[in-house]
């Protein structure tokens, strides 16, 4: 699964808005995306996955959402 697969699945099964910190955390509990260099995914990961995803990610109060 790839980053941006992982945080949407996350996003969908939570239905609701997350904290960068937040998803990164489901992330690397449900072992859905693996680095390369085994480190655990962070919260910067996250946002830089999300900015370079805006047709599919939307940033609003502090929260990361999925674009309806």
């Amino acid at each position: 699964m790839k980053i941006e697969e992982a945080i949407v699945y996350v996003l969908s099964t939570a239905g609701h808005g997350m904290r960068t910190e937040q998803i990164a955390r489901e992330i690397n509990d449900r072992k859905l995306f693996t680095r390369w260099d085994k480190a655990p995914v962070d919260g910067k990961m996250v946002y830089a996955v999300v900015m370079s995803h805006p047709d599919t990610f939307v940033k609003a109060e502090g929260r990361i959402m999925l674009m309806i």
